[in-house]
């Protein structure tokens, strides 16, 4: 019986100790669920946050763009009015020095509104050609300058900082090829045959 009584006392601290053991488990897993809770609340709080940065900067960018334009615009709209004066008063204008004269200075202020924005007119006569700068219209022969050096510009290159915007259309000098070569090339055949 002393033995029974025993086993039935194991018995009932092995169930204690289990007992508690669960007990702990379950504490623990309250824990962790709490923690996962917490954890996903933040998640989608940073979610909230990201996709209202998104849109806040979309519309920065969409508004910064659109205050750039207006300042462009604006820089613009005073040659614009000395066109309309040039124009309004060139049926009065006799000497066609006075109009070339108006139209210079025209083009002046556009050149110094460029400017203003970052924008770089590239010079290319008398320069190499250069793909980066250049668009090769087509390619002249002129004996007194070297090949490859750009003779006419159809359309100036312009420059944004570092970036071209747009290369100028030239014409290259390409140098003919000395006619010797190919006869000498056609005696090497005869010769041959």
């Amino acid at each position: 019986m002393k033995a029974k009584k025993e086993e039935k006392q194991a018995a009932k601290s092995q169930s204690k100790k289990e007992v508690k053991k669960i007990d702990k488990l379950n504490e623990q897993i309250e824990t962790l669920a709490a923690e996962k809770n917490e954890i996903f609340e933040k998640l989608q709080r940073v979610s909230a946050e990201f996709a209202n940065y998104q849109k806040r900067m979309a519309k920065q960018v969409s508004d910064s763009m659109a205050y750039e334009k207006e300042s462009v615009i604006k820089s613009i709209l005073p040659i614009m009015d000395n066109f309309e004066h040039t124009l309004a008063g060139a049926d009065k204008i006799t000497d066609t020095k006075e109009l070339l004269k108006a139209v210079e200075m025209i083009y002046e202020q556009m050149v110094s509104i460029l400017k203003n924005h970052g924008i770089a007119q590239l010079e290319s006569l008398g320069k190499p050609f250069d793909p980066a700068t250049h668009e090769a219209m087509m390619q002249q022969n002129d004996a007194d300058s070297d090949d490859g050096i750009v003779l006419q510009e159809f359309q100036k290159a312009y420059k944004l900082g570092d970036r071209v915007i747009r290369p100028g259309k030239v014409i290259v000098n390409k140098k003919a090829q000395p006619a010797q070569e190919s006869d000498d090339s056609q005696e090497e055949a005869v010769e041959e045959n």
